[in-house]
């Protein structure tokens, strides 16, 4: 049995893993990161065709990370935002124009952005990437934790990062609890044409079943996000591709003229998770391993990649990368965003996703007073675009 020792092993090669692998590419460390899939032959089951929804944070952090550049040409920016809600009148509107920065956002394929990942990691002479290999059996120790892979091989590390998502095998082995919300919601996604330009607009549409998001992309597609009942999803997928934007045209309406042909389409069921432990000996959790949101306000993704930075910023000069009082002061950084976000979106899920008429009226008054108010649009704004008075280095323009 073979065994090897590294400063940092990440677990999960997703858009996060892969993420904080470069985002330590400048380190002295020595750093894997393990797969189940192979990434020459195999793609890995995030990087599909869903738009991934990039705040104007999360662009300038890739930048400074020096991936910008590669992943542009696959994006689309969003320059306006449309929040509405179905039977209401009123509506808020966010404009890049008005918060003076070039995009709200960006939409990439997450197709393209595996790709581009993946291209980045292979180039780096500081990472090895073991794949496919599973990981089934981990052990820790006051001054290392080790892995065992489903080949028999071992790996220790100073610090293990659990960034292999919603259902993380990590945590799984460690037999962590997490508490759960469940919806009763499903998300149907698919890539939509449609008959008028999107202009580079996102659209939020809340319905008392959950909220439509139109996101913009080339070729005037839009990437969608249908929020239905859990049990509706079945009866509407069986529709065939006619009845189907039918449908949808009725919850969503007319802003984009007609819908003319829909793509693939995906679902999955929605609910909050969250791993009450994020950090245990030598063992620190990030991205959905630690919390998977409701894709309301798109701030999944977002979210995981400033818990990316936030403790790279931390480890990048670290002598002992699982040292207690560093994943301490991750913690203490990131805890609040994470809280307020969390929050945020549980919040927005309960408050749009009824028929209740009082609280209809009262959404109704307060996107039009929304609007009206610059501070709370740009409070807003601020919010959307991945914003915060206290970020790490790569999220200040300053290279780690």
């Amino acid at each position: 049995m073979t065994q090897t020792t590294y400063d940092i092993v990440i677990v999960g090669g997703g858009m996060v893993g892969a993420s904080l692998a470069y985002a330590l590419k400048n380190s002295s460390h020595r750093i894997a990161l393990v797969e189940a899939f192979n990434f020459k032959t195999t793609q890995q089951p995030s990087y599909d065709d869903r738009g991934i929804a990039l705040s104007y944070g999360s662009q300038r952090i890739f930048d400074t990370m020096g991936l910008w550049q590669q992943l542009s040409p696959h994006s689309t920016a969003i320059e306006h935002i449309h929040i509405s809600d179905r039977g209401h009148f009123g509506a808020t509107r966010l404009s890049a124009q008005q918060e003076k920065v070039p995009a709200l956002g960006q939409v990439i394929l997450a197709r393209a952005m595996g790709q581009v990942l993946n291209q980045a990691m292979a180039e780096s002479d500081t990472l090895d990437i073991i794949c496919p290999k599973k990981v089934v059996a981990i052990s820790q120790e006051s001054n290392q934790a080790t892995l065992t892979l489903d080949d028999k091989q071992q790996i220790s590390s100073k610090l293990i990062v659990a960034a292999d998502g919603a259902n993380s095998t990590i945590r799984r082995l460690l037999d962590l609890s997490v508490t759960e919300q469940h919806y009763q919601q499903t998300a149907i996604t698919a890539n939509i044409s449609t008959e008028r330009p999107h202009e580079h607009r996102a659209y939020e549409r809340f319905t008392e079943h959950g909220p439509i998001a139109l996101l913009p992309m080339p070729d005037n597609r839009c990437s969608l996000i249908w929020t239905v009942k859990t049990g509706d999803e079945g009866p509407i997928n069986a529709l065939d591709d006619a009845a189907f934007l039918a449908r949808l045209q009725t919850e969503f309406g007319y802003r984009l003229g007609q819908f003319t042909q829909v793509g693939k389409r995906s679902h999955f069921p929605l609910k909050l998770t969250q791993t009450e432990q994020t950090i245990q000996d030598r063992i620190v959790f990030i991205g959905n391993a630690a919390h998977n949101l409701h894709p309301i306000a798109g701030q999944g993704f977002n979210l995981g990649l400033r818990d990316v930075i936030a403790l790279a910023d931390v480890l990048i000069d670290a002598k002992d990368c699982g040292d207690p009082r560093h994943l301490h002061d991750y913690q203490q950084w990131q805890q609040q965003d994470q809280d307020n976000v969390i929050k945020a979106t549980d919040t927005l899920v309960r408050l749009f996703s009824n028929n209740n008429v009082v609280l209809g009226h009262g959404r109704s008054a307060g996107l039009i007073a929304l609007d009206l108010l610059p501070p709370a649009k740009h409070w807003l704004a601020s919010k959307s675009m991945g914003l915060g008075k206290k970020q790490p280095r790569l999220a200040r323009g300053m290279t780690l």
